[in-house]
């Protein structure tokens, strides 16, 4: 798959995810959220910048990776992304915070099991991932925070 071709598989995930919660800005203005909790107009511009990097990682691992290890990685990959698309209409749509907060930790988890076997293939595309780990993981922490307030 090319660049474009995974840039098309990450922006997809964010599109679906933006369509299957548009009144997200909405439920997230009504909840009982922590002090830390960033603005909603915050969270817009860090997924396109954290999904670019996502594919750009994907692809790194395609060109450098050969045969089944490279598979390998793809596929977690692949369920890593599964994963970040499930959590946005469990959170927002469905308003199931303790699901949600039980999808995202099995993001992390996913995610970790890709970073690990991206870094065999390319370091690059591993590093490439370490922001969006950091942000799943604050997500996480948030996640709970609001099950917790609002559950």
């Amino acid at each position: 798959m090319s660049l474009a071709g995974f840039l098309v598989v990450a922006y997809a995930v964010a599109a679906a995810g933006a369509l299957a919660s548009s009144d997200a800005p909405a439920v997230y203005a009504a909840l009982d959220r922590p002090a830390w909790a960033p603005p909603a107009w915050l969270f817009g511009p860090v997924w396109t910048v954290l999904y670019g990097t996502v594919a750009v990682s994907a692809w790194l691992v395609r060109r450098h990776a050969a045969g089944r290890a490279g598979r390998r990685a793809l596929t977690w990959w692949g369920v890593q992304l599964a994963f970040n698309l499930a959590w946005t209409p469990l959170f927002f749509g469905a308003r199931q915070y303790g699901l949600a907060l039980l999808d995202i930790v099995l993001l992390a988890t996913a995610l970790l099991i890709t970073l690990r076997l991206f870094h065999r293939e390319c370091r690059v595309a591993a590093f490439l991932l370490v922001p969006y780990l950091a942000w799943v993981c604050f997500a996480t922490a948030l996640n709970a925070a609001i099950w917790q307030a609002n559950g």
